[in-house]
């Protein structure tokens, strides 16, 4: 026999939801004889993580995990809940047909189905009737157990589940509201019309209308209020009464079924008067003609003094009654009749129209007004089709009815699916074939006079029934009260598991209730909205509203199963076979034109209010992880998003700055330079991607804790910074390795970082750092190598926090080489953010002796135009000179710096080697020649020859360079190099200029050379000295001699970035060359580019 292994993952130590088996007591108590056998030996140092599967079966198999939904308190109530909670009994009859048939058939049948009919015709109603019966039937019915909030919420997240929950919850409210508004419809009109406090007799038109809404506003509170104490009082009267209830919705039915049946053979008796085509309001008169025969003669009716004068046969009449005859018809022909022809289409009218018979003569003079108005039945509003959607559609919104009560079920996946598709079938069936039964059965006026005012005042619907009117009216009566308890016990039950789930702070008070769990502040918010409702007053206009809400909810429940089938999530195994992910999407697509179909603006103030909510979450509410499918669909999201970004790289116009900003921790974990992230946040107006990384010297196995304790100060210093990003934390054996992981590895594909962000190393000179500052240029090679940018910002600690504001000053640039434009972007993105908002961009660029000065000053402000970048140019010119004594002094004390390093860490064998070796190749080199005058030149020379790089020998790699790849469209200027190539044998010839040595050009805090005895004899160490670093040292001292003069005040200071030596034994040099360029500024931001164009002219 084959067994089934199962492999139990658990989670973290801290479970987001209750689960069976995680820090369970049971579990606790167990684990001494789980593992008394030898046979499991081998997993026992796991028994705190890993229970044996054996122990956890049955708590498994038991599992439910239920938000506090609407279940019963009775044994709390009768003083019974020490005593074994008993198992969810009910079955798919009694727990999940029976209540769908019960709110799926309420007041919208009885009170307006044939009046429906009337105006939209057979054809139109059936239409709207299969239409939402198709949606709700598209819904899917295999809702886990806690209903359909609690599958929203776990499968949308918590904001979609809080903003549909609370719709659901607002729809379910309101479906009270109407409910209760039916059944006093039903009380004032049809039960004790003389109950009305506001008396209707004698009042005509907008009078009559307000004082029936009135007298609605009165007893629909008293009605509520009392529904609500019912409700507060326990809820097992409630569940009590709904038999009851539910008795009367199915007698209530039946006996519409027996009339229908009975108008074949006998059709009752139900006149209706028509002067000329229109029909007339019997209340106040008695025979259905102007006048009668008796044996004293003709004697006038009642009727004829409605509309004359006066009783005698020679009174003024009214002019229509004197031209059209009186008819008495048949108001329910019977089903064999032939009527239904006549009531297949539709019959629209404005608000006040006449209710008129079609295919009956009427004699009228278009000319004449309207006289004796209150004489007619009149349509009480205007009617069109997509209202009559959003009046019928919340008869079929109790389909959730079973989903609510899935706690107290037996097997709830079985029942509910099975359940909730036979009361759908049930209840489509009835409205379908009532929908033609009634156009087959009623006259058409009678079915478009919507209180019965034609028939002496009878419910419509109660005139087909069989044996009496009575039946329905008094049925319908205490359904929709039933109906009406059940939706002011559901609400607030809702109410509180939303609350309870914590994902709305401000509903945090409705979480509580009575002592076994009755959820009293719920059902008092529940009530006051209730309330609201009541206060429209009107059915018909409370029916769209609530339609909103409902359709919303089923829209999103559509979406969530949806959603789980096509991103194919693991956990989503509906049991229902008959389930596609087509027929949820066509409920969505049925549930948003319906939505519109009913109202087009309330439809946009539902969407607004759930908007609304669905932001206050994502800002205030609590975090909550429940798996949902909106985190899966964002990975399916982002996997095509970087699918698509492999296919190339991003165009110019696109490109951003996606940031990697390596930082340092100290021995606590702590970030040494938090400025950096400022400047990360300053710069992300770009937005794109940001990347925070540190790395940690050692094993991970041993590390992992410190690993931890780094990236949470990474994640808090983010937050505390507001840089939006992903921090990430890399181990190895050193911080060097550890760096270059980070900068190979971070990202994925197509969402790699193009640029760099690391600050100066510190304290780089003293003898102790002297790996740092290795690690520094490692890192600078490694990102050209990369073709990444490169940016270092030099005292860092200078920089300004998010919260500091520069109210005026410069942003200066100083483009010596093209960078592909990183020097235009960068001071452009930092003047998006409030920090440097106002700050003005000053551009410099260095013209040398040969260039136009004036032209190139022309050409830059036309390229910045192109570029629409708003900053001032200024074109510095640096003549050629002869190289300074301080120059040489500067570049000896370097060298001889240099060798010192050097040495520090050879043996003492290598030690005496090495200075052997320095001292022959000394000897060897003092020799005097006449080599011409080196001169420098800066330039910014857009094409020069591609092989001119290779041709220079390795001594004379220049000092400020740019490395791109061939297939850059610019290739980088080569500058910094002489007039024409020397031979490395040839000398330089030092010359003093006043221009050089004096006082004012020397950078602030340089010591004058001391020993000079004679300015005109070289010193003969200055011989030995390399001249490319006579040259590099002399291009730095002048080029921070001019930054210095012009930019002394500016904020910032943006400057390229001279690369590092080819030959690693010159890099301290390069540092010293790197600290001599930037001397003197306080905010320096040095940039290197990654070999790309950055910026374009094109929008």
């Amino acid at each position: 026999n084959s067994k089934n292994a199962f492999l139990c993952v658990l989670g973290d130590s801290n479970p987001k939801e209750s689960s069976p088996f995680i820090n369970s007591s049971d579990v606790a108590a167990e684990k001494s004889q789980q593992y008394d056998g030898k046979n499991m030996a081998l997993f026992e140092e796991e028994m705190d993580t890993s229970p044996m599967v054996s122990s956890l079966l049955s708590s498994l198999a038991n599992y439910s995990n239920l938000p506090q939904g609407s279940k019963e308190h009775e044994e709390a109530e009768n003083n019974e809940g020490r005593k074994k909670k008993l198992a969810p009994q009910l079955g798919t009859l009694m727990g999940v047909y029976l209540p769908c048939i019960q709110n799926i058939f309420g007041v919208i049948l009885f009170l307006r189905m044939t009046w429906l009919v009337g105006i939209g015709g057979v054809i139109g109603t059936f239409i709207i009737v299969f239409m939402c019966c198709t949606t709700v039937s598209a819904s899917p019915t295999f809702i886990l157990a806690g209903g359909s909030y609690y599958m929203i919420s776990r499968s949308l997240g918590p904001e979609f589940g809080g903003a549909v929950g609370i719709c659901f919850y607002l729809g379910t409210t309101y479906a009270g509201a109407m409910y209760i508004l039916g059944a006093i419809e039903l009380l004032l009109i049809y039960i004790v019309p003389k109950a009305a406090i506001f008396p209707l007799e004698g009042l005509e038109g907008a009078e009559a209308e307000a004082a029936l809404l009135n007298n609605m506003r009165v007893y629909g509170t008293i009605l509520l209020t009392s529904m609500a104490t019912v409700v507060f009082v326990g809820v097992k009267y409630v569940n009590k009464l709904a038999l009851v209830f539910l008795a009367c919705v199915i007698l209530s039915i039946l006996a519409v079924y027996a009339g229908v049946i009975k108008t074949a053979v006998d059709p009752p008796d139900f006149p209706v008067c028509v002067l000329g085509n229109r029909t007339l309001v019997w209340k106040t008169f008695d025979v259905c003609a102007k006048t009668i025969e008796t044996a004293n003669g003709t004697v006038t009716t009642q009727l004829w003094q409605m509309f004359c004068d006066s009783p005698f046969l020679n009174a003024t009449c009214d002019k229509y009654f004197a031209s059209n005859n009186v008819t008495q018809i048949q108001g329910i022909p019977g089903v064999t009749s032939g009527i239904l022809s006549e009531n297949l289409f539709g019959n629209y009218y404005d608000k006040g129209d006449l209710i008129a018979r079609k295919y009956m003569e009427s004699a009228e003079d278009p000319d004449d007004s309207l006289t004796n108005v209150n004489r007619y039945v009149l349509a009480d509003i205007t009617s069109f089709f997509t209202l009559l959607v959003g009046i019928y559609f919340p008869s079929v919104t109790g389909i959730m009815a079973g989903s609510n009560r899935s706690g107290d079920l037996r097997d709830a996946q079985k029942s509910i699916p099975i359940g909730t598709i036979a009361a759908i079938t049930t209840t489509s069936t009835v409205y379908m074939s009532s929908v033609v039964l009634f156009g087959a059965c009623i006259e058409g006026v009678v079915l478009r006079d919507k209180f019965g005012e034609g028939v002496h005042g009878n419910l419509v619907i109660g005139t087909l029934a069989w044996p009496s009117p009575w039946v329905i009216v008094i049925g319908s009566f205490f359904s929709t009260c039933g109906a009406g308890l059940q939706s002011l016990t559901g609400a607030p039950r809702l109410l509180q598991a939303i609350a309870k789930d914590g994902i709305v702070p401000a509903l945090r008070i409705f979480g509580h209730g009575k002592a076994n769990g009755e959820p009293t502040w719920s059902l008092l918010l529940t009530a006051c909205i209730c309330e609201s409702g009541i206060l429209i007053a009107s059915l018909d206009s409370v029916a769209p509203i609530l339609s909103m809400f409902f359709l919303m909810c089923y829209m999103f429940v559509n979406l969530a199963c949806a959603l789980q089938t096509l991103l194919r999530t693991p956990n989503w195994r509906p049991r229902f076979k008959f389930y596609h992910w087509a027929l949820s999407f066509l409920g969505m697509s049925l549930c948003l034109t319906l939505m519109f179909l009913c109202s087009w603006y309330y439809a946009i103030v539902a969407m607004a209010i759930a908007g609304s909510i669905y932001k206050y979450i994502e800002f205030a509410g609590a975090e909550k992880e429940w798996g949902d499918g909106i985190r899966g669909l964002s990975l399916s999201a982002a996997r095509y998003a970087l699918m698509r970004l492999e296919e190339g790289p991003p165009h110019t116009k696109n490109w951003r700055p996606q940031l990697l900003v390596l930082v340092s921790t100290d021995a606590e974990q702590n970030i040494e330079q938090p400025r950096l992230l400022s400047l990360t946040n300053q710069l992300k107006a770009g937005k794109g991607l940001t990347i925070v990384g540190t790395a940690l010297e050692g094993t991970f196995l041993e590390n992992h804790e410190q690993s931890q304790r780094a990236e949470q100060a990474l994640r808090k210093l983010m937050e505390t910074e507001k840089v939006k990003g992903f921090c990430q934390v890399t181990v190895s054996s050193n911080l060097r390795d550890a760096t270059s992981h980070l900068l190979q590895a971070s990202g994925l594909g197509g969402l790699k970082h193009n640029a760099v962000l690391v600050s100066w190393p510190r304290n780089w000179k003293q003898g102790d750092e002297h790996q740092t500052w290795r690690n520094f240029v490692e890192l600078v090679r490694e990102t050209t190598a990369a073709h990444l940018a490169l940016l270092v910002p030099k005292n860092i600690s200078a920089f300004p926090s998010n919260g500091e504001r520069f109210t005026e000053g410069h942003i200066d640039v100083w483009w010596i080489v093209h960078d592909g434009g990183m020097l235009m972007l960068l001071p452009f993105l930092l003047r998006q953010h409030k920090v440097w908002r106002k700050c003005k961009m000053r551009i410099f660029t260095v013209a040398q002796m040969d260039d136009n000065s004036i032209q190139m000053k022309k050409d830059l402000t036309t390229f910045l135009y192109h570029l629409r970048i708003d900053a001032m140019v200024e074109v510095v010119e640096m003549h050629e000179s002869d190289i300074s004594a301080y120059t040489y002094e500067k570049t000896l004390v370097m060298e001889q710096r240099s060798q010192m390093l050097k040495q520090i860490n050879l043996t003492k064998n290598e030690r005496e080697r090495e200075i052997q070796s320095i001292t022959d190749s000394s000897r060897g080199s003092i020799r005097r020649k006449n080599p011409a005058a080196v001169t420098t030149q800066l330039s910014v020379t857009e094409d020069p020859p591609a092989a001119s790089k290779e041709e220079k020998p390795e001594e004379e790699v220049q000092l400020i360079h740019d490395n791109t790849t061939p297939a850059s469209p610019v290739t980088p200027a080569t500058p910094l190099t002489p007039e024409g190539a020397q031979s490395p044998g040839e000398q330089v010839q030092m010359t003093w200029t006043e221009k050089c040595d004096g006082e004012p050009a020397k950078p602030p805090g340089a010591a004058t050379p001391e020993g000079i005895k004679d300015i005109f004899n070289m010193k003969p160490e200055w011989e030995n000295l390399n001249q490319s670093n006579v040259r590099r040292m002399h291009t730095a001292l002048r080029l921070n001699e001019v930054i210095l003069k012009k930019s002394s005040e500016a904020k910032l200071v943006l400057l390229n970035m001279p690369g590092p030596p080819k030959n690693r034994t010159g890099d301290e040099n390069y540092m010293e060359f790197l600290e001599v360029l930037t001397e003197g500024l306080n905010r320096v931001l040095l940039v290197r580019g990654g070999g790309r164009e950055v910026i374009t002219i094109y929008s």
